[in-house]
């Protein structure tokens, strides 16, 4: 479907077909990267006083008029940016059943903080404000003709005849159901919920298209409005964004999603995101904030680790010079800091982060991660300890990463020391299939992963891991990191040569060959971190030529292709890097962690293929 249709009577079409199918089952202004935005002064403090004012003055019979509805959510945004969460809810929520604006702003925190915390009293509360705030946008929404509903399309006519209130409307909507697509995967584990979820983003993705072609019409008509810039906002920021994060699917899945009608262009992503980023309307600093989290973050993780810190920066710093002790700006303050290497800066910013409000013990989680990492990098094992264990005693994110990080770390300290925290590292790895859950009927891959790698400790006697710790953080994509730091890098490798010495003197198991393999790798990545290009190929070759005599750990080989590629892409032989990631796409399959390395190759691909074309 398009966008939609006659109010209530859609809503009710898709709750019946729900219900259905649970029955059968019985789911502000940038020249971007080169000039700082001004955004509009704000206190904090007078805000959180006047707020209040603004809603008592307000009869409760009163309509919200769209500016006004507006001009609070920016204001409620602010407070949130400046850690005051419960004043943002209290002036979102006494009119989110009356105003598009607050019902979305309410909702977003509400459901934002389900996300953080996992807990299902969370997860309900944020289920039943969204739900509140597509029935609020569902009354503004505009009203189409019988052909019109049963296509899903409106046509033309009727686009050049959407009014500036049914326009904000389809933005709010689309907002809502994506909040609702995320919620619907995290709540059980069913298959049905997947697809519920999956049908709610297709809805809202041709909300977004159709609302982009009101914005060209508008535009090629010089159509003037006064919340213009407000609407035009709310398109830039859901096309770009839907664009961004579908370019990062892998291949085949992308050709799949074109099929039933998705399409997704990176550049256009990124694009669109930074014209709404240099624009003045509420939707800016969102703008600002997903471009932040995909240089930050995203890239990281699903892809080459090769950052845009530049345009990273120059997006945060007008926000950091107005909310100085904000959690969020703090939290991507620290983690540009991390990506540039400076470790130690990081810390210092991310334990800022931690200290500056008590409020959302979500975002010291975030924290505690990222610390946690950090100590593995520099290999201070016992504090590292310190904060998978605050995970593992505070989060409900994923309690099987959370314990079998916490063994992994302690598994690199020396018995003594391990005695000292009264933990018990074979208890710890046994605890981890016990504690795996699913999201929309599927396993989390590094849940997976911690659950087949702890089996060892399953046997009699119980078979150690090499290197745990390390294996994790090249998982998590640690070494483009620790490459800025030339100190680190050497000490890791120091690490990993000591495990290799140790190997050779032990007795032959059915183990051996996977965790040579495994040092292998992990040797080579830091080789190549410290631009020994000669002893990192011959280590990454040792890996793929023991290729049929891993018993276990069978996605060592396309990973170590992946890595082989980049030293043949460094090396300026980018035929070889080109051929390498495809031969590791295309000849695998079935193995650990198989989706994140598909995301990584999509993304070199596309960045070489941008960079040749350059």
């Amino acid at each position: 479907m398009a966008l939609v249709g006659n109010g209530a009577e859609l809503e009710a079409d898709e709750d019946i077909f729900e219900d259905a199918l649970e029955t059968i089952s019985m789911p502000h202004h940038t020249d971007m990267a080169t000039s700082s935005h001004q955004l509009p002064s704000f206190d904090a403090k007078q805000a959180s006083g006047q707020h209040r004012s603004s809603i008592v003055s307000r009869s409760p019979s009163a309509k919200v008029d769209l500016k006004s509805s507006l001009q609070e959510c920016e204001v409620a945004l602010n407070l949130f940016l400046s850690n005051k969460f419960k004043d943002a809810l209290e002036l979102l929520q006494p009119w989110a059943k009356e105003s598009m604006y607050h019902a979305l702003g309410y909702s977003t925190i509400v459901v934002l903080q389900a996300i953080m915390t996992f807990e299902q009293q969370d997860i309900q509360n944020g289920i039943s404000a969204v739900r509140d705030a597509l029935r609020t946008c569902q009354k503004y929404r505009k009203k189409c003709t019988v052909v019109e509903s049963f296509s899903g399309f409106l046509s033309r006519a009727s686009l050049e005849q959407t009014n500036e209130e049914e326009m904000h409307a389809e933005i709010c909507y689309a907002e809502c159901l994506l909040q609702k697509a995320a919620l619907t995967f995290v709540q059980d584990e069913n298959m049905i919920n997947f697809i519920k979820g999956g049908l709610k983003i297709r809805t809202s993705y041709h909300i977004y298209k159709d609302c982009l072609s009101i914005l060209h019409i508008l535009q090629k008509n010089k159509v003037e409005q006064q919340l213009f810039t407000e609407f035009e906002g709310g398109v830039k920021l859901g096309i770009g964004t839907f664009n961004l994060m579908l370019s990062l699917l892998p291949a085949r899945i992308i050709r799949l999603l074109e099929f039933i009608g998705f399409s997704g262009n990176r550049e256009l992503g990124l694009l669109q995101l930074q014209e709404g980023a240099s624009g003045t309307s509420m939707r800016s600093s969102l703008c600002c904030l997903t471009i932040l989290s995909f240089h930050t973050y995203i890239s990281l993780i699903l892809g080459t680790g090769e950052v845009n810190l530049v345009e990273a920066e120059n997006l945060l710093a007008p926000f950091l010079q107005q909310f100085p002790n904000g959690s969020l700006m703090l939290f991507y303050h620290a983690r540009i800091e991390l990506l540039k290497g400076n470790v130690e800066k990081a810390q210092e910013v991310f334990r800022k982060c931690i200290s500056v409000q008590e409020e959302w013990k979500q975002f010291h989680h975030l924290c505690y991660w990222e610390l946690m990492w950090i100590n593995i990098f520099q290999q201070n094992w016992m504090k590292a300890y310190y904060y998978s264990d605050l995970l593992c005693k505070e989060s409900k994110w994923s309690k099987a990463t959370y314990v079998f990080l916490k063994a992994s770390i302690l598994s690199m300290l020396p018995e003594e020391e391990v005695a000292a925290t009264n933990e018990n590292v074979v208890t710890l790895f046994r605890q981890v299939d016990g504690l795996k859950q699913r999201i929309a009927g599927k396993s989390i891959p590094t849940e997976k992963f911690a659950v087949r790698k702890s089996r060892r400790y399953s046997l009699s006697p119980p078979v150690k891991l090499i290197l745990p710790a390390l294996e994790m953080m090249y998982i998590w994509n640690g070494f483009p990191i620790v490459s800025k730091r030339r100190d680190l890098s050497e000490n890791l490798l120091i690490t990993v040569e000591k495990a290799e010495a140790t190997l050779q003197s032990q007795n032959l198991s059915e183990y051996l060959v996977d965790d040579e393999c495994l040092v292998k790798l992990l040797k080579g990545c830091c080789l190549k971190n410290l631009e020994r290009p000669l002893q990192a190929e011959l280590c990454f070759n040792y890996v793929i030529q023991s290729e049929k005599l891993l018993k276990f750990d069978h996605y060592l080989v396309p990973f170590t292709m992946f890595e082989l590629a980049f030293l043949y892409k460094n090396q300026g032989e980018m035929d070889k890097a080109t051929k390498a990631l495809e031969f590791a796409r295309s000849n695998y399959k079935d193995y650990s962690m198989e989706s994140r390395l598909h995301f990584r190759i999509q993304a070199a691909l596309q960045l070489w293929r941008k960079t040749s074309s350059d």
